[in-house]
């Protein structure tokens, strides 16, 4: 049986808006234990992704965490994917895209919750175990 996205992905996804400055971000993703938060528009659609490696990109810019805001350093061309996707076809995008999270959006676009290769391997890690038994 294929598993869908929905059967995996993180929910509720941590979202702001892209003039957070980037060490309020940064508090909430350690505080969240997460590596990414999805920057929204107008009802909760996707406009960004902001994550671990971007905060490092301001460090290394010797940037001020609380003088820049995450949209200076956010990535705009964010891929998504539909709750109801197949688990082999978000991984496939991942890959292709070369990218770590995806925004699960519904049909008109709004963010629902985000897929992580780290929920991948914890589906993957279920399977073999299920398997097993």
């Amino acid at each position: 049986m294929t598993r869908a996205v929905r059967d995996v992905m993180t929910t509720p996804m941590l979202t702001l808006d892209a003039e957070t400055p980037v060490s309020e971000a940064a508090r909430g993703m350690l505080e969240a234990g997460i590596k990414s938060v999805v920057v929204v528009e107008e009802a909760c659609r996707p406009a960004g992704i902001f994550t671990s490696t971007d905060a490092v990109r301001v460090a290394a810019d010797e940037a001020s965490a609380a003088d820049v805001t995450v949209d200076e350093y956010m990535a705009t061309d964010v891929e998504t994917v539909g709750p109801d996707d197949s688990l082999n076809d978000a991984a496939r995008r991942m890959l292709e895209a070369d990218v770590s999270h995806l925004p699960v959006t519904d049909s008109d676009g709004n963010g629902v919750g985000i897929l992580t290769t780290t929920d991948l391997a914890e589906s993957l890690a279920d399977n073999v175990v299920a398997e097993a038994e």
